[in-house]
């Protein structure tokens, strides 16, 4: 009994070391996408669920591995903050301004800044001031609309889908027809993107014709475990599909992006933040 307990012990011990380094470091994770219908090729930062955390001073330490890669634009996929009742989006806010300032910046919300701009008698103006705030700094702000980028042939498009779709313990069936309501039909001649928070539809968004998804929300299953992967989403789904890396869906690809923050259950193990590159190429 006693060397039961002692190996317990040296277990939480462990982890909780694993989970203090894990929540409290990134790493670089590259991709590759070809597009035949791209002009030039093009590099990419996505970040994704980064929740206020900040990586040294002002997340000195993330900026600067940004600006090491130089990338052509940043590609943002949400919950760049938390939504707690007056919460604060400081960090969050200051880091984009601050790409914003170098890189051209496209936003697609998450459920977080989703639920802060549906609820202001709930959070007050902590949408307003945040979208304001980065929208003045340059930013593609991308609600259910999209950008052009003749040099690219490029489309990228920001969905904010329904507060349905990010039921727990449960799923919502999506339609094609429900992303046409909101972001219109593709070009089939030019390259879409898509920054969709969630990634548990995405057998819809290669149906409606985007060619790039990009994605967070699952923060990798929190955990991660040999051979099994993430261990759990958002919806409480155990060993999530997509919990993070590259998926393909006939012509479609979707970069899953790990996140790089928490919120409400502190937890990363094997699992650390991710700052994903994408390099765009044309063959």
């Amino acid at each position: 009994m006693i060397l039961l307990i002692s190996v317990i012990a040296a277990l939480a011990v462990f982890f909780l070391i694993i989970m203090a380094v894990d929540c409290n470091r990134f790493v670089i994770r590259n991709y590759r996408c070809k597009g035949k219908a791209l002009k030039k090729d093009g590099t990419i930062i996505l970040l994704s669920d980064l929740h206020n955390k900040s990586f040294g001073k002002r997340n000195e330490k993330l900026l600067a591995a940004i600006e090491r890669i130089h990338p052509d634009m940043i590609w943002v996929a949400g919950d760049m903050y938390t939504s707690v009742k007056g919460g604060d989006t400081h960090t969050a806010k200051a880091l984009i301004c601050a790409l914003a300032k170098r890189y051209p910046v496209y936003y697609g919300n998450g459920n977080h800044e989703h639920k802060t701009r549906l609820f202001p008698e709930f959070f007050g103006t902590m949408y307003q001031e945040y979208m304001d705030a980065v929208k003045n700094a340059g930013v593609r702000y991308l609600v259910n609309e999209k950008r052009s980028l003749p040099s690219f042939n490029m489309d990228i498009y920001g969905l904010e889908m329904g507060r349905e779709y990010y039921g727990k313990f449960k799923s919502v069936k999506m339609e094609v027809s429900y992303l046409e309501s909101l972001l219109g039909k593709t070009d089939p001649s030019r390259f879409s993107v898509l920054i969709a928070h969630n990634p548990d539809y995405f057998e819809t968004y290669a149906k409606w014709g985007a060619d790039l998804v990009v994605s967070g929300h699952v923060h990798g299953g929190l955990m991660r475990l040999p051979f099994l992967g993430g261990a759990i989403s958002p919806a409480f789904k155990l060993f999530p599909v997509y919990d993070g890396g590259e998926f393909k869906k006939d012509k479609a690809t979707m970069i899953l992006g790990r996140g790089l923050g928490t919120h409400t259950l502190p937890i990363r193990i094997f699992n650390p933040g991710e700052l994903v590159v994408i390099e765009l190429t044309q063959s």
